[in-house]
């Protein structure tokens, strides 16, 4: 096991009729604070965000492998952010975790925004990071696009240091991040990265972040992302009703990692407030 999981609670599980590799940290334990559902980006195992959750100590953490990605195995049939999101609710029952805050990088923040609207009750509060609204977004530049769109960047390690700036801009600049990022990352299978990429293909959130998400939510975006460019959460913004919009300047797409004592502090902050007189009542309607 990676020693980025040394403190984690790894298991496959059988969930909702998919096998899935599976990591939770402290749930075992007491705790002021609700446990953490995390959605991960694109064709990214768990250990690529195993530091956030021993970052955050003190509160659970709860994050799994898509289909076909890490050590999940090949899914069989496709998924959608519906069934993808009941799976995710049925993961929570096998837990026994009820309520939990729900983060999501990238593409895995479509997931958190669907799963916080498809299962408001067990979401107390959201944090995006890096996203988009879907298939209403301000698109990236086409040179990132084009690398983002090769599975090749899992596969090839010297394919993904030498692009690595394009994809996730300067944000890590030329510190060992990058080979430290690299050594967390495990190539999925193509069928797992054509199939994430299948379940958003003509998915997005806009119409329905209005009315439907009422969570509060920190949205949190670098403003050198060259994938997923800061317009984009400036339009989250702009639809979600009880937000926060928070900027990391120089931040690439990977400025979780870049930015990594700034995020958690902001993330903390957000999580650990008391909530307002105005979420309770959003929550409450």
């Amino acid at each position: 096991m990676s020693d980025v999981l040394k403190d984690a609670a790894v298991s496959m599980r059988q969930v909702a009729g998919r096998t899935l590799r599976v990591a939770a940290w402290r749930l075992d334990e007491e705790s002021d604070h609700l446990p953490v559902l995390f959605f991960n980006g694109i064709g990214a195992n768990i250990e690529a965000v195993a530091p956030l959750a021993e970052a955050l100590p003190e509160r659970g953490f709860i994050m799994f492998d898509m289909p076909g990605v890490g050590e999940s195995p090949d899914p069989v049939v496709p998924y959608n952010p519906f069934t993808m999101s009941w799976t995710a609710a049925n993961l929570l029952d096998q837990l026994g975790v009820d309520e939990v805050d729900v983060m999501g990088i990238s593409w895995g923040g479509g997931m958190a925004q669907h799963f916080a609207m498809q299962h408001a009750s067990r979401t107390r509060r959201l944090v995006l990071i890096a996203t988009s609204a879907g298939m209403l977004m301000m698109p990236g530049s086409p040179k990132a696009l084009t690398k983002m769109a090769n599975p090749r960047r899992y596969v090839d390690a010297d394919y993904m240091l030498k692009n690595f700036e394009t994809l996730y801009g300067e944000g890590l600049g030329k510190s060992k991040g990058k080979k430290g990022h690299m050594s967390l990352l495990r190539p999925p299978s193509p069928r797992g990265y054509m199939y994430q990429l299948l379940c958003m293909l003509g998915w997005t959130s806009a119409p329905a972040l209005p009315f439907l998400l009422k969570q509060h939510t920190l949205i949190m975006m670098g403003d050198d992302d060259a994938i997923v460019p800061l317009a984009n959460g400036k339009f989250l913004s702009m639809l979600i009703p009880n937000n926060e919009l928070v900027v990391m300047e120089g931040g690439g797409h990977l400025f979780l990692l870049s930015h990594k004592d700034e995020s958690v502090k902001a993330i903390r902050e957000f999580l650990d407030r008391t909530e307002s007189a105005a979420e309770t009542a959003m929550a409450a309607a």
